[in-house]
């Protein structure tokens, strides 16, 4: 019998460890949408550059979640002999590299903002400093209960802040982030002139949606296998994922007026406004949450492209920042058993976990961006600016025509 037992538990934990590890694969191919989403929107002087940020972005952001970032967190270190760490078949590596695609999601995210008039290395070590730093710390505080900021929400209100899968943990911080890092480069030069707001295109419509085709097929990774477990998963989070993105696709289309741009960035504001209450929200509900975010998406940014002129290239602070925002209160809304789901959340903590993200992503990203910026700068030179990345920091275009 104890052969038995030992057999099944052998076979639970290596189910559990492929599990997460095929989760922790299809995140990290997100990376791959998230460089061909800024590629194909990024002017044809900038496309190398945004292809080498999000690579080497992933590489220092896996050093510094692998020696501090994860230890902020979870209070968890790596130090000790290869037997111990390969026990339970290694159950606790491949759960650091599912998180660790998760943390490299926040430069990832950066980096569609600040594109084209960024520098390179101060803007890598400042990646680096928020995935060790910033990011880890509001994890913690959520998703390990760090400070008892969870507990205290539970007391008082009667439900912890829910955040299955990242609304706001996530995007909503890298969102922040990347508004504050925006803000501090200041605007594109020419991209205003006399007042008007002058049209920089999409180097490459084709790659923008690649890049938003990869990152819909690799969310589903992000969402379903944030349970971490077999005995976890659910279909409610799958449905819910694919409805989200379906009602962000539909709203899109139609506030987008058609526009391309918008109608590939839809399915990815429903999905990251779906991330938190995936498990706990109707999937009606979900149709609403994501359709509700693909406006908001459309809305805000050209808000802020036309009349608040923060050239935030991509679009991060609304897709990730205010969408993120909006999933992490939607939760609240829709996963209440009034509204056809679950039950177990409470409005006010995802309020106040939701404000509490923002904070931590201002201040963390104004304390890290503010002092590079002091200390070296973080935008290149105007000339370096008007000749293009590729060339000023790599040596090279994206493309060669004899």
């Amino acid at each position: 019998m104890d052969t038995v037992n030992s057999a099944v538990e052998t076979l639970i934990q290596s189910s559990n460890t492929l599990f997460i590890l095929m989760g922790a694969i299809m995140v990290f191919a997100m990376h791959a949408g998230f460089a061909f989403l800024e590629v194909g929107t990024v002017r044809h002087k900038n496309q190398v550059n945004a292809l080498v940020k999000i690579m080497t972005d992933f590489g220092f952001s896996a050093v510094a979640y692998f020696f501090i970032g994860y230890w902020v967190a979870y209070d968890i270190t790596f130090f000790s002999d290869a037997a111990t760490l390969a026990e339970g078949n290694g159950y606790e590596l491949v759960k650091f590299f599912f998180l660790m695609t998760f943390a490299a999601a926040i430069p990832a995210i950066v980096s569609g903002g600040i594109a084209e008039r960024a520098k390179f290395w101060p803007i890598l070590i400042a990646s680096s400093l928020c995935v060790a730093l910033v990011y880890p710390l509001f994890e913690g505080i959520i998703w390990n209960g760090n400070f008892g900021f969870q507990s205290w929400l539970e007391t008082t209100f009667g439900a912890s802040f829910h955040d299955f899968a990242g609304s706001v943990v996530v995007h909503g911080v890298g969102g922040w982030i990347g508004l504050v890092a925006v803000l501090l480069l200041g605007v594109r030069k020419g991209r205003y002139r006399n007042g008007r707001l002058m049209a920089f295109p999409p180097s490459n419509i084709p790659f923008l949606a690649l890049g938003a085709w990869i990152l819909c097929i690799g969310w589903f990774g992000f969402n379903v296998m944030s349970a971490q477990t077999l005995d976890g998963i659910s279909g409610l989070v799958a449905v819910n994922s694919l409805m989200a993105m379906v009602g962000g696709i539909i709203t899109a289309l139609i506030f987008g007026k058609n526009d391309p741009g918008f109608i590939h960035n839809g399915p990815l504001a429903g999905l990251v406004a779906i991330c938190a209450g995936s498990d706990v929200v109707h999937p009606i509900g979900a149709l609403f949450i994501g359709g509700i975010a693909g406006a908001i998406f459309v809305y805000v940014f050209t808000l802020a492209q036309n009349k608040w002129r923060i050239d935030d290239v991509l679009g991060v602070w609304p897709l990730h920042g205010l969408c993120g925002v909006w999933g992490g209160l939607a939760a609240g809304i829709f996963g209440s058993e009034a509204l056809g789901g679950l039950g177990g959340v409470s409005f006010m903590s995802q309020l106040i976990g939701t404000v509490a993200g923002i904070v931590i992503a201002v201040v963390g990203a104004g304390i890290v961006y503010g002092g590079i910026r002091a200390v070296s700068g973080i935008r290149l030179d105007e000339e370096e600016e008007f000749n293009g990345a590729d060339l000023s920091i790599h040596k090279i275009e994206s493309t060669s025509i004899d």
